[in-house]
């Protein structure tokens, strides 16, 4: 039996019988009973904690948040609780302006068995700390915050929700298992700084559907130490697509397997698949069983990219080259057409080059017509690709870095 289709089947009857239980006999603790006001304007977090805190001690116990519009300055939903526990938001919580003093806005911690749902909004009110600038900030002016921090929790699934404008990324994930995010909303402008939709690290067993990401960075970015991400069904755009890093910048980084993006759609963005690692890089590890499958672009400026020649700062010396190494990628039926001549580009690290990549079925035009593909340092392999055929040979000019 395909083990795929047990892992949807299996998602699908948990996604019920949560939904089951909501509507049910589980107890409800409903935030306007502890002194929420939904005026815009009156910090709530200590009236949410409260309605978290009973939550939390009830095993099954419903967090309920009913429309209107709910100001927190932040919040630590924090666990162990006493059984599965759900934070049902069918309002809009709004965050403060300006910068923050913490790394998230609100933040998940240590439950098993968590359910974040509803038709409600997360508005981090980004546009109020996008201008800020790190080396223009003098002491103590904060930083921008996270939007929804989810650390060590187990069996979690995010559903229905939407994100808007998040200060920096909108859904940090680190240190989870058996994820599910499905039915998300998420929006920022295309020009807002960092503001990556879905970013997962060190997480096994994820599983990201049925979304719609418009953003100013990533639609999806994977950190390090993931194991067994499926995404599928993600409209993206605008943004710089779906990434595999950036890795390599520290020193406690882990490996990355088992990475299947397939059936999504990228509009208008910088990206289209991107795999990136820094040069020089600060550890050595592995990307492996990496696979994109029947994905559509539509005037995508990089639709395949690997960029081992990764650094933010223009004054890198690239003296070393990145030790990551890249190992069994896929790409099959990626069609659509390209805002740039090159449609597939690998600069691979010299010192690793890039093993084992396969490019089945492409079709990526650019202006009606043929695109190019250039590779260095990569031993990749072409079948029954028209556009383009095949890979030619980098020039200076055509160089990362």
């Amino acid at each position: 039996m395909d083990s795929k289709w047990v892992f949807s089947f299996c998602a699908t009857l948990v996604l019920f019988l949560c939904s089951r239980n909501v509507n049910g006999q589980n107890k409800i603790f409903k935030v306007r009973d502890y002194g929420a006001v939904s005026d815009g304007r009156t910090d709530n977090s200590k009236a949410f904690l409260s309605a978290w805190k009973e939550a939390c001690e009830t095993d099954g116990g419903v967090l309920a948040i009913p429309s209107g519009i709910y100001f927190i300055r932040g919040a630590n939903f924090k666990g162990p609780c006493n059984g599965q526990t759900y934070f049902q938001n069918m309002g809009t919580l709004k965050a403060s302006a300006g910068p923050h003093y913490q790394d998230y806005w609100i933040s998940f911690q240590e439950v098993d068995g968590l359910t974040i749902k509803g038709r409600g909004t997360f508005d981090g009110n980004g546009a109020s700390a996008w201008p800020l600038k790190k080396k223009s900030c003098k002491a103590n002016c904060g930083h921008r915050p996270t939007s929804i921090r989810i650390i060590k929790v187990k069996n979690l699934n995010v559903v229905g929700i939407s994100s808007l404008n998040s200060k920096q990324f909108h859904f940090h994930i680190v240190l989870c298992e058996n994820v599910i995010v499905n039915n998300v909303r998420i929006r920022a402008p295309g020009d807002s700084p960092n503001t990556d939709g879905i970013h997962v690290a060190r997480c096994s067993n994820v599983s990201i559907t049925n979304s719609r990401i418009a953003t100013g960075d990533d639609c999806i970015s994977v950190g390090d130490g993931i194991r067994n991400l499926s995404v599928e069904s993600v409209l993206c755009g605008p943004g710089h697509g779906i990434s595999i890093g950036s890795l390599g910048r520290y020193e406690d980084e882990e490996d990355i397997t088992g990475v299947t993006v397939k059936n999504c759609t990228l509009i208008n963005t910088t990206n289209g698949l991107r795999i990136k690692t820094w040069a020089p890089s600060s550890v050595s590890t592995t990307v492996s069983n990496v696979t994109f499958e029947n994905i559509n672009v539509v005037n995508v400026q990089n639709p395949i990219i690997i960029n081992q020649f990764y650094c933010l700062d223009s004054g890198c010396s690239h003296k070393r080259d990145s030790d990551i190494k890249i190992n069994g990628v896929k790409y099959i039926n990626i069609k659509g057409t390209s805002s740039s001549p090159v449609a597939l580009n690998l600069q691979c690290s010299r010192s690793q080059p890039c093993q084992n990549l396969e490019f089945h079925g492409l079709g990526i035009t650019t202006n009606g017509g043929q695109s190019r593909a250039i590779c260095s340092s990569a031993k990749s392999r072409f079948e029954s690709s028209d556009n383009p055929p095949n890979c030619g040979p980098s020039s200076q000019e055509d160089r990362l870095y």
